[in-house]
């Protein structure tokens, strides 16, 4: 996965405590331009998902922080939902999606394919694996080019 920006990385380092302290998990941490604005975003989650009221509690407690600690000139400042969509990118995300049904893409192929879609049985700090109709798949992080959830509509 590719790494963040000087910027995202030290409003990481300085969020994930404070966001932690408040019983959420700190997905990711982006700084980018947009048009002719900088957004700073910080993205949060938890199981169940998050509520607009978690993403105020959240921005209130940073904005201070950021605004005396991070070296950055932000136009705009964010805290949101990851989305449903969004690439698994931490341990703890696939940890928390365990039992859940994922796609996933690697860089090389494996089995002759590079793509699969099943659900995640484990997930340990170098590696997942995958359960994909009774047969399982273990994948390191390093040669997963991307994982997200399989998001059915009934």
């Amino acid at each position: 996965m590719a790494g963040r920006s000087r910027v995202a990385q030290q409003a990481f380092e300085l969020a994930e405590p404070i966001v932690e302290k408040l019983g959420l998990e700190l997905v990711d941490c982006e700084y980018k331009k947009e048009g002719t604005a900088m957004f700073l975003r910080v993205f949060i989650d938890k199981k169940g998902g998050i509520q607009i009221d978690e993403c105020e509690k959240v921005s209130k407690a940073l904005d201070p922080i950021f605004d005396e600690n991070l070296k950055s000139d932000h136009d705009y400042f964010e805290v949101s939902s990851p989305g449903l969509d969004r690439p698994l990118k931490t341990v703890a995300d696939f940890c928390r999606h365990i039992g859940e049904e994922v796609e996933v893409s690697l860089y090389q192929q494996m089995d002759k394919r590079k793509k699969f879609t099943g659900v995640i049985k484990t997930a340990g700090e170098e590696s997942f694996t995958l359960l994909e109709e009774g047969m399982e798949y273990t994948f390191s992080y390093e040669q997963t080019a991307s994982c997200k959830r399989s998001i059915r509509f009934s």
